[in-house]
C-alpha cells in the first residue's frame, strides 16, 4: 500500500489532501500572504475554449519557474468565471496591492490573453515585476478600456 506523503502549501501549512493549498489547520488570525499584483483571469466555458484549459495552472507553475510566486514581488493568479466580457475572450484583470512601493499597472482590464504564448506571459510577468507599465510592452489592443459611469 502507496503511503501519501503530506503536502505543504507555500505559506508552510500542511494541506487537505486533493487541494494545493487549503491547509488541514485554519487559523483566521492568520494574515493573507502577500501579493503584489493580482492578476485574475477569466475561465469560464467560453474563455476555457479561446484558451485551452488549465490556463490558469499553466501560468502559476510559470510563476514558480519565474520565483514570482512569492516574496515582494510574488502574483497571485486567481480563476474567475465570466466577468461579462465574452466578446473579449480569456480576459484577465490585474490589480496591484495598494501597500506596494510603486503601481503602474493596476485597473487593468487586458483582452484576448488566449492569444499570449508563455513567452509572453513570462514577460508580461516580469514588467510587473520591475515596475515597468505594461502599456509600453503590449499593443494597444490589448487593453479594454473601461467606460467611466456618470449620471
Amino acid at each position: 500500500m502507496k503511503e501519501n506523503k503530506p503536502k505543504f502549501n507555500e505559506m508552510g501549512n500542511e494541506v487537505v489532501d486533493g487541494f494545493t493549498c487549503k491547509p488541514k489547520n485554519y487559523d483566521a488570525s492568520r494574515p493573507i500572504m502577500h501579493y503584489k499584483t493580482l492578476l485574475l483571469l477569466c475561465d469560464d466555458e467560453r474563455c476555457q475554449k479561446a484558451g485551452g484549459v488549465t490556463k490558469p495552472q499553466e501560468l502559476r507553475d510559470l510563476l514558480k519557474e519565474l520565483e514570482l510566486n512569492k516574496g515582494k514581488n510574488r502574483i497571485k493568479i486567481t480563476r474567475t468565471f465570466c466577468n461579462g466580457a465574452c466578446r473579449f475572450r480569456q480576459v484577465a484583470h490585474i490589480s496591484q496591492n495598494g501597500i506596494t512601493d510603486e503601481i503602474k499597472n493596476n485597473a487593468l482590464w487586458l483582452k484576448h490573453t488566449h492569444q499570449f504564448s508563455l513567452e509572453r506571459w513570462s514577460e508580461i510577468f516580469q514588467a510587473i515585476a520591475e515596475n515597468k507599465e505594461l502599456k509600453e510592452l503590449l499593443n494597444k489592443d490589448y487593453f479594454i478600456e473601461m467606460k467611466v459611469y456618470t449620471d
